[in-house]
């Protein structure tokens, strides 16, 4: 089923966020108190850290310079993540025209040619096709100039440190060894797959993990129902996750549409956990809890796990683990939490666990969105 998207009134940007807390007590009571965090993955107790598409992904239109400090996606990106405290690498996989398994984000790739932008369909480019954009292996090779779409505009795909594209052998090969791996297994939204086209997709993507993942931890996810059901089945060795945008957004397909239906999906079809945009656990609580009481793992994606704060919100909640743009930023608060420093209880004093007012301000402003 084709699955397009249809907006949704978005929650306030931190900065937002007004000192009205009156609403906040009569929604105290949906909050998870005295949570037992559950164990995730590998039976460790530990809040885990993941890093989004590596290093961060590339906001391009941002003014700050940490979102275009590595190229997305890289094995750059990948091995500079790997210096700091992290747990997992996420990123996306697509399997190209000639059935090799790469890591690129986008369903549509972009270049400049002579003044005009030509779009063409990731999976409909052969291997040696997806390599003729950007940077070149080569250095006597110069590449297609790339550039993306933000907000409807065509930008110069530009960041500090860049990188050529890679396929998942690769990464399996270059990355240090001690990360695992998040496999995002990338669909595009508003295509319908047939089943026997997932299965194929899948099956070229396990056949790279079989020959060279090793020990290394993997975890597989998907906004696409189908093709996280499907990974389950073909499959038991790693654990599935179904991905989901909590209710922020409304779908054809119902079961992208809510906390709920992602929980039925995960429970109904024995995957290991749902890794949910962090808006919709802030929305609706009370999901949360219900999602951890069905012994399924919980993780979070999305702009606001790049706040320590909110991230330290999550750990309260019992959330397991979260991924995350500022990866120095958030492993170092993450450190701190886990080793118990300023995670206790909620206090007002400076200096020990949350603010009292930044949660009241959060969780009240929130829940009123």
């Amino acid at each position: 089923m084709a699955t397009k998207a249809v907006h949704v009134s978005d929650v306030p940007h931190l900065d937002h966020v007004t000192e009205n807390t009156a609403s906040f007590a009569a929604y105290t009571t949906r909050l998870p108190t005295e949570v037992d965090v559950s164990k995730f993955g590998d039976d460790s107790p530990k809040f885990v850290v993941i890093g989004h598409r590596g290093h961060g992904m590339n906001m391009l239109h941002s003014a700050d310079r940490r979102m275009k400090a590595f190229k997305e996606n890289s094995i750059l990106s990948f091995n500079n993540a790997a210096k700091h405290s992290l747990d997992y690498i996420e990123f996306d996989v697509q399997v190209t025209k000639d059935d090799v398994a790469i890591i690129f984000h986008d369903n549509f790739i972009l270049h400049q040619e002579h003044g005009a932008i030509i779009e063409t369909r990731v999976t409909d480019l052969t291997l040696d096709e997806f390599f003729t954009y950007g940077p070149q292996r080569e250095a006597d090779k110069e590449g297609k100039t790339l550039v993306r779409k933000v907000n409807g505009k065509v930008v110069g795909w530009h960041v500090e440190s860049d990188d050529h594209s890679c396929t998942l052998q690769e990464a399996f090969e270059k990355v240090n060894p001690k990360l695992g791996f998040n496999i995002e297994l990338k669909f595009d939204d508003d295509v319908v797959y047939e089943e026997d086209h997932l299965v194929h997709v899948l099956q070229v993507i396990l056949k790279v993990v079989y020959e060279h993942a090793e020990d290394r931890p993997i975890i597989f996810s998907s906004f696409q129902p189908d093709a996280a059901l499907i990974m389950k089945k073909l499959q038991q060795k790693y654990h599935v996750y179904f991905l989901t945008n909590g209710g922020n957004e409304l779908y054809d397909d119902v079961r992208r549409n809510s906390l709920e239906e992602a929980k039925k999906v995960a429970v109904g079809g024995g995957l290991d956990g749902i890794v949910s945009e962090v808006k919709g656990i802030f929305r609706n609580p009370s999901a949360a809890r219900e999602i951890k009481e069905a012994n399924l793992s919980l993780l979070t994606y999305g702009k606001l796990n790049n706040f320590s704060e909110t991230v330290r919100v999550q750990h309260l909640m019992g959330v397991d683990g979260v991924i995350v743009d500022l990866v120095e930023e958030i492993t170092r608060a993450v450190d701190e939490m886990n080793m118990g420093k300023g995670v206790g209880d909620v206090k007002g004093e400076s200096g020990c666990g949350i603010e009292l007012s930044f949660l009241l301000n959060l969780i009240s402003q929130v829940i009123q969105h």
